[in-house]
């Protein structure tokens, strides 16, 4: 099984706890493919995790990485029983401990108050870096970026800054970019009330914006639409999603657990765009009189399918 190392790499998953539905998960040990220095999750969970991995390219195993940040992992678990669970009773807290003295009756009240706040703080990069490139100037507002946003763009020769997630709307249009990159991120977008507030100025910019997963949110949100925690959030490699000015369906590769209510949408604002084959939620949507479309789905899959890949192409011809 591959793909488990950018999985914990991913910052999107600050936050969380992390089911893994592979029956042996680190055969291959840690490489460096990995969409952000170190482990994001706040718990790791596999039915059997591999002690002796095996690669030329392996630097070490899951249980040290994890060790090395302090995350909690379990292993043992009937990982697929869980996820029936989750599936049939939708997401929910819960606490992986070495302590069997714990009094079930008082953790149960402070597992289920318990939320993740603002993770985006927490993940985003504490400073501006630039990925140099020879076409289009593109500012990247990191609110959890997977290293593969940047290095799309940059692979098809964009100057790719790179910004921390407070960043003010004129400090970014300030260098007059050719485009600006919303990038995906952990947690509950309306925690992000100052980053909306600077979004909706650059909504207001007349630069081409292009948005994916909790960017696409944010984006929503600063517009006067609204978002909700869904039961059981989409995650995976697999989700097919609809372009409904075309009518092709795409497979996606998704990690959310929030989603935008279309119905509340100013269709003098936005429009659908793309659509959830599967339970027909919201997957993009398109601004009317602008140059910004955002969608819920990672075209950057790294790992998985590179349908969408062309969306950094479409973003590209508009600037």
């Amino acid at each position: 099984m591959t793909g488990y190392l950018e999985v914990l790499t991913d910052p999107s998953y600050a936050g969380q706890a992390v089911v893994m539905t592979y029956p042996l998960i680190g055969n291959y040990g840690i490489t460096p493919d990995m969409e952000s220095g170190r482990p994001w999750p706040d718990g790791y969970i596999v039915r059997e995790l591999s002690r002796m991995p095996s690669n030329f390219r392996e630097e070490g195993t899951i249980q040290d990485f994890l060790t090395k940040y302090d995350i909690p992992g379990i292993a043992g678990i009937d990982t697929r029983a869980l996820t029936k669970i989750l599936r049939e009773k939708g997401t929910m807290n819960g606490m992986i401990t070495t302590n069997n003295n714990y009094n079930i009756e008082e953790i149960i009240p402070r597992l289920k108050a318990y939320t993740t706040g603002n993770v985006v703080d927490k993940v985003t990069c504490s400073e501006k870096r630039v990925l140099k490139g020879n076409g289009k100037r593109v500012a990247l507002l990191d609110l959890g970026a997977k290293n593969n946003i940047a290095q799309s763009l940059n692979k098809r020769g964009c100057e790719v800054t790179i910004y921390p997630a407070h960043t003010t709307a004129e400090e970014i249009l300030a260098t007059n970019p050719d485009g600006i990159m919303l990038s995906n991120g952990p947690g509950d977008p309306k925690e992000c009330k100052e980053i909306i507030a600077e979004i909706k100025k650059l909504y207001d910019s007349d630069t081409p914006i292009f948005a994916i997963c909790l960017g696409h949110q944010l984006m929503a949100l600063a517009t006067g639409a609204d978002t909700h925690k869904m039961k059981y959030g989409h995650r995976g490699g697999n989700h097919p999603v609809k372009d409904l000015e075309t009518g092709r369906v795409y497979i996606s590769s998704q990690n959310h657990g929030y989603v935008v209510d279309t119905d509340t949408l100013d269709p003098v604002i936005a429009k659908p765009a793309f659509v959830n084959v599967n339970d027909g939620t919201n997957e993009g949507l398109s601004y009317v009189g602008k140059n910004i479309f955002t969608v819920q789905f990672h075209p950057e899959a790294c790992p998985g399918p590179q349908d969408s890949a062309y969306l950094f192409d479409r973003f590209i011809s508009m600037m």
